[in-house]
C-alpha cells in the first residue's frame, strides 16, 4: 500500500535534511528523485555537493517531470522538491490551469504504485504578495497543488526553524 508523507515549509527551514533522514529511517537504500532543472554552474554544483553528503546509499535519480516514467515499487522515495517540479511545468505554458491540471495527473500516475513517497515542498505563499503578476500565479500554483497533496497525504509536516510540526 502507498504512504505519502509531504513536508513542507519555507526556505531553509530543514525540509530536505527532515525528508533525507525520514527516508534513511525507513530503508537502508532509499531512493532519491531530483526534480530540478539545471540552469548554471553555480547550481550544478549545489547538485553534486548534495548528492556526495547523501552518499552511496542513496539511489539518485534526476526527473524534471514524467515522475511515473519510473516504476519505483517497493522503494522508500525522497521528491525534492514540488516547487522546482511545477516551475518545469509552468515554464512551458505560464498556464496555471493546465498546469496545476498536468501535475495533478502526473502526481497521480506516479503514487498508484504501491511505495513510501516522502514530498518535499515550499510555502512560499506564506511570504509577503509578489508586485509581479507572473509570481503571484506561479504563487496561487504552488498553492494549490500543495493542498491536493496534503490532502492525498498520509502524514503532513511543516518544518519551522529545523523543527518537525505534524500538521497530519
Amino acid at each position: 500500500m502507498s504512504r505519502i508523507i509531504l513536508i513542507t515549509g519555507g526556505q531553509r527551514s530543514g525540509k530536505s535534511s527532515k525528508a533525507e533522514e525520514l527516508a534513511l529511517q525507513l530503508s537502508a537504500h532509499p531512493v532519491y528523485v531530483a526534480t530540478a532543472h539545471i540552469w548554471d554552474d553555480e547550481f550544478r554544483e549545489r547538485v553534486r555537493r548534495h548528492q556526495e553528503r547523501r552518499g552511496p546509499c542513496w539511489t539518485n535519480i534526476e526527473e524534471e517531470k514524467y515522475l511515473s516514467r519510473h516504476d519505483l515499487t517497493g522503494r522508500v522515495i525522497v521528491i525534492d522538491c514540488i516547487t522546482l517540479w511545477l516551475t518545469n511545468f509552468f515554464f512551458e505554458t505560464s498556464d496555471v490551469q493546465q498546469t496545476l491540471e498536468a501535475a495533478k495527473s502526473e502526481f497521480d500516475r506516479f503514487t498508484a504504485h504501491d511505495a513510501t513517497y516522502i514530498f518535499v515542498t515550499n510555502e512560499i505563499g506564506s511570504g509577503g504578495t509578489s508586485d509581479n503578476a507572473l509570481q503571484r500565479q506561479f504563487t496561487d500554483l504552488q498553492g494549490w497543488m500543495n493542498q491536493y497533496i496534503a490532502q492525498k497525504a498520509n502524514e503532513v509536516i511543516l518544518m519551522v526553524s529545523g523543527i518537525p510540526v505534524k500538521i497530519k
